[in-house]
């Protein structure tokens, strides 16, 4: 039976998985003890966090470069902590410019090291994968094909399904939803997902505020609710709606029930995507970073998209507005093309309910959990 592990997450989605993982190993091993670094939700779960995600949460190869004596420095500590508690294991969530690092360390110190949630080496730097093999003990995916990918290269590697199967479920009818935010059941209610992260709201939301813009013009009946996820700064959120001028109205958390409410979305790549797939929602993909990102990210990506769902799907079922692409005036025309027609509304529905298929069956986190908790005690 477990007692001791390590967790470690960096992001809003890796604390989100981390907590479904947490609870999940706790049901299979009751009175285990977790440590590490996560967010509100792992702590949620019983994690003891020595850091917030909100410090790690930096987007991009110039944010790391500005945030490299803050990385260090955790870093540092965390190892300082992992020799002091000597864990059974290390579970690592996604998150891999830091994991990867830490999974190195780990090693040297003969602790087995776990993955969950892969780093996307099918999309870019798939030099990683040497890393991987060396450092990391058990890799377990969520999308079946990279199960095949790490088998080839002689990685120990299970697929266990996608958590957010388990997860996208609304607990309110959109009637119920849209009422309490005081809008129209009868008008079709585009979302608007601008990500988690406070670089995200600054370079996407203003875009999709103006395609919002541009949309009610060509369809005056239509209605927009913004998503504002939890721990972004308020004042800055609301001083974007505010220089925007745009009419829409904010909800914060309560993802799957705003999805529920939408026709249609705008969201930016990330998470939200799969998210929206899971919840049958057509949508429109948008996203934007600093140039010289852009630049360093054209140089590594390998894939002609970048939006998970399309990677699930395996083809461009979503239409992506990227960088230089990510005008209002392309995404709104986009946007309303596919608005009015029910045709090409209804085809999306079925193709993003392909791709829900393809994420696999419910019970991903339990399944994780089993696999670790075997795992770990055929290891020790």
């Amino acid at each position: 039976m477990l007692k001791k592990i390590m967790v470690i997450a960096g992001e809003a989605s890796g604390d989100f998985h981390g907590a479904r993982l947490i609870q999940a190993l706790k049901e299979l091993n009751p009175g285990l003890k977790t440590l590490g670094i996560g967010g509100q939700q792992m702590r949620q779960a019983g994690c003891r966090t020595y850091f917030d995600i909100a410090e790690l949460a930096i987007i991009g190869f110039t944010g790391v470069l500005k945030n490299l004596k803050k990385l260090k420095q955790v870093f540092t500590r965390l190892l300082q902590e992992i020799e002091k508690e000597a864990p059974q294991a290390a579970i690592l969530v996604d998150y891999p410019g830091f994991n990867l690092k830490l999974a190195q360390e780990l090693k040297k110190r003969n602790i087995p090291v776990i993955y969950y949630i892969s780093p996307q080496i099918w999309a870019w730097w798939r030099t990683r994968i040497k890393t991987i093999r060396g450092a990391v003990d058990k890799m377990l995916v969520v999308f079946k094909f990279e199960q095949a990918l790490y088998q080839g290269y002689g990685v120990d590697v299970s697929f266990v399904g996608h958590p957010l199967l388990d997860a996208a479920q609304a607990d309110s009818s959109r009637t119920d939803f849209l009422q309490k935010l005081g809008l129209s059941v009868q008008k079709q209610t585009v979302g608007l997902l601008p990500g988690s992260r406070q670089m995200e709201i600054e370079r996407i939301l203003p875009i999709l505020l103006q395609s919002a813009k541009i949309i009610r013009q060509k369809l005056p009946q239509t209605q927009f609710i913004v998503l504002k996820a939890q721990g972004l700064d308020t004042a800055s959120f609301a001083r974007i709606l505010k220089a925007q001028k745009t009419e829409a109205t904010v909800c914060e958390n309560q993802t799957y029930n705003f999805l529920n409410a939408c026709d249609f979305a705008l969201v930016a790549s990330g998470t939200a995507t799969l998210e929206t797939a899971i919840m049958q929602r057509p949508m429109l993909l948008v996203y934007k970073v600093s140039f010289l990102n852009w630049l360093i990210a054209r140089c590594l990506i390998r894939l002609p998209f970048i939006g998970l769902v399309n990677v699930a799907a395996g083809e461009k079922i979503v239409p992506e507005f990227v960088q230089f692409q990510a005008r209002p005036r392309l995404i709104a025309e986009q946007a309303v093309e596919i608005l009015a027609s029910q045709t090409k509304l209804s085809g999306m529905r079925s193709d993003l309910a392909k791709v829900r298929t393809n994420l696999g069956s419910p019970g991903a986190s339990r399944r994780a959990a089993e696999i670790i908790t075997n795992f770990i005690a055929d290891n020790n």
